[in-house]
């Protein structure tokens, strides 16, 4: 989420992208990104004289993403979902809002005290999206306190599962606490006082804190001091129906009333420990944002590692970008911290205790079957089941056979990914392994299967994307540990991300060298993969694989020259091909013939794409669009996009696949791949998507399309004036399909999706 704001210039065709970068590339850098990455394009047709599109067509993306956080909200409130998947979606609310200020305020602060303060596509000023930002963030912040005070937390105590103060315990319960506050709390607590000869600390951002005023008895000064809640704490402490502090990882029971006393509480009775001799005269709690976006100059790729590694470093002292306070802050307490964190008053949240809701996931993994989505279990797709039951190790039997498209999470990632790089390094005839690793999990069996794999002599290429946005240490980690292993380790692209999802894997065979590919939607990471929805393609198709044999080719050598059969790559060729593709429908609609246009994304934003849309729409095709996040699209506004719906579907399985698929005259060209289209993706990253050709296969993309957008299907609605509206209750009251449920039970019925060809 963090695309460079654009500014806007005179109208023009749709063919050409509006806007350009407020920070322009180097010209070195660019040279140096083409000399690497160049593909050769066909020069443009000469441009359609259109009519000039009106100036406010676009909306505000941040503003729109604010809406996004709204709508995970809107599942918190609904009493049908189930209440610790209620708890668990005020937990998603508090940390996406933590992200947004820590990356898209921050940016927009930084760029207006930059001086870098020109309108977005949506026309407003940096100060004034800020203001925007400030009136709707402030109204969504107290609407999720009051959604957790006034409806979960009374929902919770009465299934026995109760958020309590200090003096809402026992006396039992209140000494075995004490007993666990000496043992297990009071060694890692560090109170730092603030007079002459002790500056105001240090806050780091995300933390919660205690602003406590003590005075000497003897002398009656009064000071002020901070202690730090510790985060490696657990967040809430349970108490079991005995009275007794239940260990940090501890499930609880699902017969057992449980009371979960926040650590702030248990800190804040016992200062009289922290301060022994001192009165101990206010405590009040407050948390502070920082900017924590990560900015590295990129001179060099040898030594970019060492350079976010230190980047990493500067990171905690980014300047605050939101201060939370408790209603019970005394002026004077509050006109300090304003003062020492030089926080303007917009600036402050001021909320019901318990601040910091992300902890909540410690009370959402509770296992309470029954106030719980019912369990699922993703199953092996049916053409790996099949050769699963014969020859287990064989899964290039299986995908020789046929193209496989996988479904995650419905799909396992496990059985099918994951043992598709686990087989290919253990198996003697495969000669080499390449991979884009983005972001992957902490005890990651892809890193492992790696790091055999190069152990075992074969030629490993590992692609590691240490940019990735809050996982860069996470990367570097397993960067330097792929190193040590012997794996080739390459960071991409000076000047782009690399966030393609790519396996290539080359096989001896009788009849010669087979290349096995997998091209996907979402990251190399099984945790996430059961949470997240995705695709994934599966094929040993010759085209393929030489397309991703030039792309590795170009990441992590010289090769501006290739040419793909199969992929659009950015930022070269995403754009320009999906805006095609768009025209080609426009043209087709033009000459009196049925088109259309569906696609499936996280965020749209780029405004060169948005206007084809538009000019697609005013020629007649009918353009379906799922959204799950920012949408910068104003559908059904007379005359410009009449034809164009847009809906965003949110469940318990976060959205994250990326379909693109398009009428072409009777003959669905569809495609599926690691864009979105925003700025980010089709000018500063390396992306892939790839065309999907099995007939059957599209047959069921295109379908799953038309679920999403059916009026029989649960989702937002976005309309013309940029407001979303939850479409959840049929006519009769009844709950519509939930499309999520719907792909559970058919995968209960049916392993796989689509027979494939």
């Amino acid at each position: 989420m963090n695309d460079a704001t654009a500014t806007t210039v005179p109208d023009e065709p749709a063919q050409v992208a509006r806007t350009v970068p407020t920070i322009p590339l180097d010209p070195e850098l660019a040279a140096h990104i083409a000399e690497h990455i160049a593909e050769p394009v066909d020069a443009p047709d000469a441009p359609v004289e259109l009519a000039p599109l009106p100036d406010d067509r676009f909306a505000d993306r941040e503003l729109s993403w604010l809406a996004f956080n709204q709508r995970v909200l809107e599942l918190a409130e609904d009493p049908a979902t189930p209440l610790l998947e209620r708890v668990r979606f005020l937990a998603i609310f508090a940390s996406n809002l933590d992200e947004f200020f820590m990356v898209r305020v921050a940016g927009l602060k930084r760029r207006i005290a930059t001086g870098i303060a020109v309108p977005s596509a949506s026309g407003q000023s940096p100060r004034q999206v800020l203001e925007g930002i400030a009136e709707s963030a402030h109204v969504l912040a107290e609407r999720h306190a009051r959604v957790f005070t006034e409806q979960v937390q009374p929902a919770l105590a009465h299934e026995g599962i109760t958020i309590v103060g200090w003096d809402d315990l026992s006396s039992n319960e209140q000494d075995r606490l004490r007993k666990y506050f000496r043992k297990q709390i009071f060694p890692v607590l560090t109170p730092l006082a603030v007079d002459p000869a002790h500056p105001f600390p240090y806050i780091s951002g995300l933390s919660l804190n205690l602003a406590v005023l003590v005075r000497n008895p003897a002398t009656g000064k009064e000071h002020f001091a901070r202690v730090k809640v510790p985060p490696i704490l657990p967040r809430f402490v349970a108490v079991d129906s005995r009275g007794r502090p239940s260990a940090p990882d501890a499930q609880v029971a699902a017969a057992q009333e449980t009371s979960f006393v926040p650590i702030e509480d248990v800190i804040a009775e016992h200062l009289d420990q922290l301060f022994p001799g001192m009165e101990i005269v206010e405590r009040h709690l407050f948390r502070v944002t920082r900017n924590e976006d990560v900015e590295v100059e990129e001179d060099d790729a040898e030594n970019l590692l060492q350079a976010m590694e230190k980047e990493l470093l500067r990171r905690r002292f980014g300047p605050p970008v939101r201060l939370e306070l408790t209603p019970d802050v005394t002026p004077r307490i509050r006109k300090l911290l304003l003062k020492e964190l030089g926080v303007e008053p917009d600036e402050v949240y001021e909320l019901p205790v318990p601040l910091d809701l992300t902890g909540l996931n410690v009370i959402a993994d509770i296992e309470r079957p029954d106030l719980s989505f019912p369990r699922f279990v993703p199953t092996t797709h049916r053409y790996l089941a099949e050769v699963e039951s014969a020859t287990p190790t064989d899964v290039f039997q299986a995908i020789r056979a046929r193209d496989i498209l996988l479904h995650h999470p419905y799909d396992s990632f496990s059985t099918s990914v994951q043992t598709f790089l686990e087989q290919a390094a253990a198996d003697p005839s495969v000669l080499a392994i390449k991979q884009t690793l983005y972001r992957t999990s902490g005890d990651s069996p892809i890193v492992d299967a790696l790091i055999d794999a190069a152990e075992a002599g074969k030629q490993v290429l590992a692609l590691v994307e240490i940019k990735a946005r809050f996982d860069e240490q996470n990367n570097i980690s397993w960067a330097r540990k792929l190193e040590q292993a012997g794996v080739h380790v390459v960071y991409g692209i000076v000047g782009l991300k690399t966030h393609c999802k790519l396996s290539l894997v080359v096989r001896q065979e009788a009849d010669g060298l087979r290349r096995y590919c997998h091209v996907g939607t979402g990251n190399y990471n099984p945790k996430t993969a059961r949470l997240y929805t995705d695709l994934g393609l599966l094929t040993c198709d010759p085209d393929v694989g030489q397309d991703l044999s030039r792309l590795f080719n170009q990441l992590s050598g010289y090769a501006p020259r290739s040419r793909f059969q199969r992929l659009l790559v950015a930022p070269r060729s995403v754009r320009t091909g999906l805006v095609e593709r768009i025209d080609r429908e426009a043209q087709i609609a033009r000459e009196g013939r049925p088109a259309w246009i569906r696609m499936k994304v996280n965020s749209i934003v780029d405004e060169a794409t948005i206007d084809a849309l538009y000019r697609a729409s005013q020629a007649g095709v009918q353009v379906d669009l799922v959204v799950r996040g920012i949408c910068a699209v104003r559908p059904g506004v007379p005359g410009l996009s009449e034809t164009i719906r847009v809906r965003s579907i949110l469940g318990r399985f976060l959205e994250h696949s990326r379909i693109f698929a398009f009428g072409n005259d009777g003959q669905a060209d569809v495609l599926i791949g690691s864009a979105d289209l925003m700025h980010r993706n089709l000018d500063r990253r390396v992306e892939a998507l790839v065309s999907i050709v099995d007939e059957e296969q599209v047959v069921n993309l295109v379908e799953l399309l038309e679920a999403s957008m059916d009026d029989g299907t649960a989702s937002w609605h976005l309309g013309p004036d940029g407001s979303w509206v939850r479409h959840h209750l049929g006519a009769d009251g009844e709950p519509l399909r939930d499309l999520q449920g719907t792909l559970i039970s058919r995968q209960r019925r049916r392993l796989g999706m689509g027979r494939g060809r």
